[in-house]
């Protein structure tokens, strides 16, 4: 199936990006390893979440394991059609300049 190029401009920075596609490649991934993965503090974690979760591109959820609650990030349906339509617009975008 063919996606229409759409330039996100929620998906875009630089850190939402990378947390998209980290969670494109999975059902759902705790927030230690989105964390862990960009290299960056809770804040700046928490910050870019709370952007994708308003636009409704990022759901959330808490589940207690050995007695700590940890946080599992899922990428929703319209998360994912966003990210495959503003990876085709970049990929559009980069084919003019060649």
């Amino acid at each position: 199936m063919s996606v229409a190029p759409k330039f996100d401009e929620v998906i875009h920075a630089r850190n939402r990006l990378h947390i998209c596609a980290l969670l494109a490649e999975a059902d759902c991934v705790d927030f230690a390893t989105v964390q862990q993965t960009l290299g960056v503090s809770d804040y700046v974690i928490s910050k870019h979440l709370k952007v994708l979760v308003d636009a409704d591109y990022v759901r959330t959820h808490k589940e207690k394991q050995h007695g700590r609650a940890r946080t599992w990030l899922s990428l929703t349906d319209t998360g994912r059609a966003a990210l495959q339509a503003h990876l085709a617009e970049l990929r559009r975008i980069t084919r003019l300049g060649a």
